[in-house]
């Protein structure tokens, strides 16, 4: 199975240097601290996880743990502190949109007190979280505009060690959110375990990476599109799925591909092609003589060197010449399509 290439990427070879007009997106740094855009300088921007770690453990992706945890966002370092050295960096909404959660108890979440937004954009909807803040000035349900200040950023978290104060930072995500009915499908799956943030939980966020969105200011791309950065995506894996309505399907409709005989037929289920972070960027509607078998989830094809390259979410694994669905990509699947 071909990978997608991915979308800064391919705006790169589509566009060559025939255009070197700045692609608009709409969304903007949520801190003062714009070193991302100095090469060399990422050690100004990314906050690492110690003086000892490279900067890129402060970036998205298999960067912790010898490539074996995921971090789902961005650690942007403060440039400001108080007489005691604390941050005092005012930390800003990427973008308009309204306030889904705030999350004021920093021992209930290893992310501390965290805001979760909802932004629109292209008719598709992304979150943004920003965590590790002292201080919320927003509430649930109020409407916010790009650059708005919501929150001080400082370094709260329910971890065993705190984090240092020369490492303060907002830890910043652009996700998809999974399911509406998370906390439902947690409480039956989860037995013994605690959800204190209802759909709010980081786990039914699934991040994208948001150095490229900020990156795509400067790409020789002449307009940013969101979903043509969805769409392409790196292919991980592509599964089957025995599932017709589930709410995916509607949140993300700009996602969901054309295919005549399931229109005529009946859709039975839906072919789903998986980035390695879990995120659903192209369903494909089936029909029932186009699914074999009688499992629910079924694994077509996996891009193993995309695997290689990115392994941490453990979603499929390989024994012998034959690859699988693990136990994390089967909770996976069954949480898109409860």
């Amino acid at each position: 199975m071909k990978s997608v290439v991915r979308s800064l990427a391919l705006g790169v070879i589509l566009c060559s240097a025939l255009n070197h007009s700045s692609a608009q997106t709409p969304f903007q740094f949520p801190t003062a601290n714009h070193a991302l855009y100095d090469v060399g300088h990422e050690l100004k921007f990314f906050a690492p996880t110690s003086p000892e770690r490279p900067w890129t453990t402060g970036s998205f992706g298999c960067v912790r743990s010898d490539g074996w945890q995921m971090h789902e966002g961005l650690d942007i370092l403060h440039q400001t502190t108080d007489r005691h050295g604390e941050p005092t960096d005012p930390v800003l909404a990427t973008a308009d949109g309204t306030v889904m959660y705030v999350n004021t108890k920093a021992g209930l979440s290893n992310y501390g007190k965290y805001i979760v937004i909802r932004h629109v954009v292209e008719g598709i909807e992304i979150y943004s979280l920003y965590a590790h803040l002292s201080d919320a000035f927003v509430k649930a349900g109020q409407n916010v505009r790009g650059g708005q200040q919501i929150a001080i950023m400082g370094r709260t978290s329910n971890t065993s060690e705190r984090i240092d104060k020369d490492r303060a930072h907002c830890h910043f995500e652009l996700n998809v959110l999974v399911n509406d009915n998370y906390a439902t499908w947690f409480k039956r799956n989860s037995a013994g375990e605690r959800n204190d943030h209802g759909e709010w939980n980081g786990q039914n966020l699934d991040g994208l990476d948001p150095r490229d969105i900020l990156l795509a200011e400067h790409s020789p791309v002449k307009k940013f599109s969101l979903l043509a950065f969805l769409q392409s995506q790196t292919e991980l894996c592509r599964v089957l799925v025995r599932a017709t309505n589930f709410p995916y399907l509607k949140r993300y409709a700009p996602l969901v591909l054309k295919n005549p005989k399931a229109d005529k037929e009946g859709v039975a289920g839906y072919e789903i092609a998986l980035n390695y972070n879990a995120v659903p960027f192209a369903l494909m509607p089936r029909a029932a003589s186009e699914i074999p078998g009688k499992a629910k989830y079924q694994l077509l094809s996996v891009n193993a060197a995309e695997y290689q390259a990115h392994p941490c979410r453990r979603l499929v694994v390989q024994h012998g010449s034959r690859w699988v669905l693990t136990e994390k990509g089967l909770r996976e699947l069954e949480m898109i399509t409860y």
